[in-house]
This record gives structure tokens, sequence and C-alpha cells, in this order.
């Protein structure tokens, strides 16, 4: 790898995280990979490729995720986001299984679809007590009418989304979504002769709801397939899964020089050092996903060291602290995310110090760094 920056995915860990995530589940459930963000940062054809014969189905968000994804696979798709409906014809020629919830895009489908003497693959989505896309419970049985009514449409599934099954271990909410996805559900078997699958569990649900308490037909696994878990609490209660973080951030030193005491270092002048200081020049920044906020906050590894970030974050590069590397030296490795010898750096560890959470450490890795097979 010629490139100073790129992602390491391992493919084993996508995999073996697969594996434990699965046995949470009952026997035969069906899966639903979520590669939606560029799998999470991760990269879709690797991720898609490491896993495709043990899924069942892919999710992604969007028209351009699914066009990326017929570039490579032609595993059943599930699109989760909105497509404008000047592309709904596109999303169908590309064998997409579509997320439906108004009338409107059910009655543009049946006619792409009876135009092309086929059926169009259709999924349900339930707003129950979520309060964002999707069909209110008590509107479900018009849309199943008009599906039913839809001699062109197959209505694959219906499904809905926890609200608050992460951060919490009272699960009073999610107990009153699943029994409002139920009441819904009830109501489109009732008027559609057809098997409809019911999905609600992405990964924390697996954790929290599959377990002898679900009557799901499929799992959308998303977060927990990268070995990340979807909140502290859980990874407490789910130590035993051993996810394996699947992703390891590398750069490489850009410059390496001796800065004199009292010297500023970078925008705004916020660092001035107190002593001679060896600095490296990583060659990264926020527009590559490093997050502004950790100026003077993170931490990189160097040689399985811990190396101070110096100053602000710029747009292409920051600073950090060599004076505890002796003899580094410029092309050498520098790990931002991921380990160092026995040094390790974590999503959540980044996370929290800028406020969010791990999802988006990894999510918004720039798309443009390379993304290599470990």
């Amino acid at each position: 790898m010629n490139a100073l920056s790129f992602i390491e995915v391992d493919q084993e860990a996508i995999r073996h995280n697969l594996r434990a995530l699965k046995s949470l589940c009952r026997p035969g459930i069906q899966v639903c990979a979520v590669v939606k963000a560029n799998a999470y940062g991760h990269g879709t054809e690797l991720v898609a490729k490491a896993i495709e014969r043990d899924v069942d189905l892919f999710a992604i968000d969007d028209i351009e995720e699914l066009r990326a994804l017929r570039d490579f696979s032609n595993k059943r798709a599930m699109v989760l986001g909105y497509v404008p409906k000047g592309c709904l014809e596109e999303a169908f020629a590309l064998d997409a299984e579509i997320g439906v919830y108004d009338v409107d895009r059910i009655n543009i489908l049946q006619s792409i679809a009876h135009k092309h003497g086929t059926k169009a693959k259709v999924h349900l989505k339930i707003d129950a007590l979520l309060g964002r896309q999707g069909v209110l419970p008590g509107h479900a049985g018009e849309m199943a009418r008009t599906i039913a009514e839809s001699p062109n449409l197959e209505l694959i599934s219906a499904y809905s989304h926890f609200g608050n099954i992460e951060d919490t271990t009272d699960l009073t909410h999610s107990q009153l979504q699943s029994e409002a996805f139920a009441v819904a559900l009830a109501e489109l078997r009732s008027i559609s002769s057809a098997p409809i699958a019911r999905h609600e569990s992405a990964t924390s649900g697996a954790m929290a709801r599959e377990p002898g308490q679900s009557d799901n037909d499929m799992v959308r696994l998303g977060i927990g397939l990268y070995g990340l878990y979807p909140s502290q609490a859980l990874s407490r209660s789910f130590t035993e899964l051993r996810l394996k973080p699947a992703m390891r951030w590398v750069s490489h030193l850009a410059q390496v020089k001796e800065l004199p005491a009292h010297h500023p270092i970078g925008y705004g002048l916020t660092y001035i050092t107190s002593r001679p200081t060896v600095i490296g020049i990583v060659p990264q920044g926020y527009s590559d996903g490093y997050d502004r906020g950790l100026s003077s906050a993170g931490d990189v590894l160097v040689k399985g060291s811990r190396c101070a970030v110096l100053g602000r974050i710029a747009m292409n590069m920051f600073a950090i602290d060599l004076t505890g590397v002796p003899n580094a030296k410029a092309e050498d490795e520098v790990v931002l995310l991921g380990k160092s010898g026995d040094e390790e750096i974590t999503a959540e560890e980044l996370a929290l110090r800028i406020g969010t959470i791990n999802y988006e450490i990894v999510a918004r890795v720039s798309p443009l760094l390379p993304r290599i097979a470990k």
C-alpha cells in the first residue's frame, strides 16, 4: 500500500461478529446485513464480499448506495431510506426491495411493475412509537389494502425500529413499541393472505429482545457486525460475544522536527510548547473524518506508544507530541483508530472525548481513503 493513509478492514472479524450475533437469535432467522453509510465507514464492497454467502440480504439507505452495491453484488437488497419518485424505476430495474409508507409511492411502484409485466417487492415501514419514517399503526391497514389491490406488488415484510433500547435497562418503551407493531401486523395479516415477515430488531434488539422474547422472522444487523456495541450498557451485558472491532485507521508521519520552548502549534495559537518538543505531522484532518473536537484532546499511536494531539486539527493535517518516541522518523506508522503493539485507541474512546457515539466515529471516516482487507 503506497498511500500515506488508509483503512484496514478485518474481514475475519466481521465474519466472527456475524456468527456471534446470530447465536443470540432463533435458528433459521433471516439476517439482513446493514451496509449503509459505506458499511458504517468500513467500505461496502469489502464488507459485503466478506459475508455475502452468510446473510440473506443487504440493507442500504438510498439509490446511490444501491447503484454502488450492484457494481459487485446481485444479492437481495433492501432500500431503507427515501428513493425519489424519479428514481423508483431505476431502483426497480436494479432489483431493489423498497421500503414504503405512503399510498402515492405504492401506486407508482405498481405502475412501474405492471409496465414491465412483473412484480415489485416492498417492505412496509411501521412507525411504532418512534416518530420517524413510517406509517402510524392506525393507518397500516390502508397501506395493506392498497398493496393487496396492486397485483404487481409483493409485500415481503412489515418492520419497525426500536427507539430506546441501547442505553437503558428499562425496556418498557420497547415493549410498548412491540405491542403497537403487533397490532399493526395483525391488521396487515387480516387483509393480506400472503405471508408477511416481521422484523424490528437491529443489533441492540438482537441483544436485548431476540433471546427468547421475539417472534421476528428477520434481524437487521448493523453496528455489531463491525465489532462495536450499540452502547456501554449492552457491552457490559454481552461481553461474552467478544465482538472484534474491524476497522484500523492508519496514517504515516509526513514530517518530524523539534520545536523550541514557547513555540505555537497550529491555527489559533491554542497550543504553545512549554519545553523543547519533538513533533510529528500527521497527514489527516477533519476532511478525512478526524474530528476537530480532538484538537489538543486526542491521542494517536506511534510504535505502540500514545502520542498526544497538539493544537488544532486542520483540514488535512495535525501535529502530535513525539518526545516520548525515540528515533521516530518520517513515514513511520501512525494509528488513529485501532491497535499498535499493546495499546489500542477505540471508537468508544474517541466518541467520549468529543461527546458523540461510536457509530459516528467510524461512519464519518472519509470514503476517499483507500479500504484494504487485512
